[in-house]
């Protein structure tokens, strides 16, 4: 009898799921989340005329996408005042830092991260057989200078940052990012994370040049665009290494109708403004809840907002379980001492009503726990 011949680093990885997301909550429980703000989608959802283009679009499904993302690509230049050479599309971020993980990482490679950074991430390293060196958050913030540090210690290869941080919504100034740059160690590539940078005050896009060969920058419209579901994001950096994607990549990845609808809402820039008022408000209603329930919300850059419980992880997961089983889907940080918190993606005043009327209950339950 035959049986499946798996390589010997993928006989050693766990199969596991980096988020447990609100659909296998649901079919645990038979019930449907009533608020679902635990994902970071953006429920305010994309432009019209992205629908619209979208829905146009359908009847030409039985083609593939354009392999080059060619009209994506150029509308993305004009943009961000680049070149095309300068920018990949790829299958959301995700699917960015695979490719990119893919590209620069063997097995015995060193890559570093902040510990209780995006997880994500880390399963690509892994899964290319990288070893992985984690440095903790300091005061709620990666810490840029403990990661270069880090660096230089264990020559490493990639620097995970975000900014906007995920999964605290904490920022850096982009001015202090730029001068951390000096400090990055000669062959390292810092991968800089901004997939809530629309979100975030301005100054917080780190001003570097999009030709230096130190920096990947990684954006996406599953935010504040809209588009989670449509699974569109891109990397901006120096040509000789965005167009090395084209050594690995799935040239044919990118949905046909997914580009011609991130083309539409890049156009669409008013209802993206409209979209980051919305953002605005939902968070500062958070942080309102928060207060009234004797609880503090951190400042935050993104689509969301970390509440701090008071206590430690134990008594957040209480919370957080209170909430699931009153319909109201939200996640927590995985790491000591930032899952104290819970984190609540921006939703509708529907949504947030919800979770206004759930939290003092859930709160009452976990301190009764």
């Amino acid at each position: 009898m035959t049986h499946t011949r798996l390589t010997k680093l993928a006989e050693s990885l766990p199969a596991t799921v980096p988020f447990v997301g609100p659909e296998a909550h649901e079919r645990a429980t038979g019930v449907a989340f009533s608020a679902r703000i635990g994902a970071n989608e953006n429920v305010f959802g994309p432009s019209p005329l992205a629908l619209a283009a979208m829905a146009e679009s359908l009847s030409g499904i039985w083609m593939y996408g354009d392999s080059e993302n060619h009209d994506l690509r150029q509308a993305l230049a004009a943009h961000h005042g680049c070149a095309p050479e300068n920018i990949m599309v790829g299958e959301g971020i995700d699917g960015l830092l695979g490719y990119l993980v893919r590209l620069m990482i063997g097995e015995g490679d060193t890559v570093v991260t902040s510990d209780g950074a995006y997880p994500t991430f880390n399963y690509h390293v892994a899964g290319f057989g990288g070893v992985l060196h984690k440095v903790p958050y300091r005061d709620d913030h990666e810490d840029l200078s403990a990661l270069m540090l880090k660096a230089r210690e264990t020559d490493a290869k990639l620097v995970y940052f975000a900014n906007p941080d995920n999964p605290m919504a904490t920022w850096r100034k982009g001015a202090d990012v730029l001068k951390r740059l000096d400090d990055l160690p000669e062959g390292c590539l810092l991968v800089l994370d901004e997939a809530y940078i629309e979100f975030a005050p301005e100054g917080t896009a780190a001003p570097v040049d999009i030709n230096d060969p130190r920096v990947i920058r990684m954006r996406t419209f599953s935010k504040a665009y809209g588009m989670a579901g449509a699974r569109v994001g891109y990397a901006m950096g120096a040509a000789p290494l965005i167009m090395a994607f084209n050594k690995i990549r799935n040239h044919f990845g990118m949905n046909r109708t997914s580009q011609i609808g991130a083309l539409a809402a890049l156009a669409d820039q008013s209802y993206l403004a409209e979209t980051l008022a919305n953002v605005a408000a939902a968070r500062s209603r958070i942080s309102e809840i928060a207060a009234d329930n004797g609880l503090k919300a951190l400042p935050s850059a993104a689509n969301f907002v970390a509440i701090d419980c008071g206590k430690d992880g134990a008594f957040a997961k209480a919370v957080l379980d209170g909430l699931i089983k009153r319909g109201i889907f939200v996640r927590m940080p995985f790491v000591v001492p930032q899952n104290r918190c819970i984190r609540v993606s921006c939703g509708t005043e529907g949504d947030l009503a919800a979770f206004k009327a759930a939290l003092p209950e859930a709160l009452e339950e976990a301190h009764k726990g």
